[in-house]
């Protein structure tokens, strides 16, 4: 005999999990993912270090934004956890002490892995055009790719997909021309190789 339906995740949920995994709750259901590998991480903490200067802090750019990394989001019974979200200081003037965000970012970046990527593609996009997120960034370090989507209402334009090592100006952060190569890990090369 079958189990029947499967009770929708709850909170509680999410925090009886272990330290050492990252929880969401999509579509009521718990999803759990091991900590990122080292081409992700790379990717996320490169992509951030390039943004957080010009953006956050305003040197050598406009400034007027607040980044966080995995920041826990809670849209109705969604949770959410991007590898990285950027809200407009104009809508969020300062960084509540909170555990969780309800406040919809205004960007959102997801750093995908075979595991992830259709989570990351279909479902949780969905939710963000949802939420009114205004950008999302899909950043793939295998195939070392950048797509940039704009919601427009209900549904998401791509405004352009990059790869390698081009250099690039991608809303909403135009004007910091992005190096990709910065974001993608490279093979260590040995003493003696080419």
């Amino acid at each position: 005999m079958g189990e029947g339906p499967k009770r929708p995740a709850t909170y509680e949920d999410l925090l009886a999990l272990p330290e050492h995994v990252v929880g969401q709750i999509v579509d009521g259901e718990l999803i759990v993912m091991p900590r990122p590998a080292s081409p992700h991480a790379k990717a996320n903490s490169g992509l951030y270090g390039e943004l957080y200067g010009p953006f956050e802090r305003g040197r050598g750019g406009p400034g007027g934004w607040w980044f966080l990394v995995e920041p826990e989001l809670h849209f109705r019974k969604d949770v959410l956890v991007p590898d990285l979200a950027a809200w407009r200081r104009e809508r969020m003037p300062e960084i509540p002490d909170v555990p969780y965000f309800t406040l919809a970012p205004d960007w959102v970046c997801e750093v995908l892995s075979p595991s992830t990527a259709p989570l990351d593609r279909v479902k949780k996009k969905r939710i963000y055009a949802r939420e009114g997120v205004g950008h999302v960034w899909l950043v793939d370090p295998k195939a070392r790719t950048l797509e940039v989507f704009r919601r427009d209402g209900a549904r998401w334009v791509e405004l352009g997909t990059f790869s390698g090592d081009e250099r690039v100006r991608a809303e909403p952060f135009e004007a910091l021309e992005l190096a990709l190569g910065d974001l993608w890990l490279t093979a260590e090369v040995k003493p003696g190789s080419p």
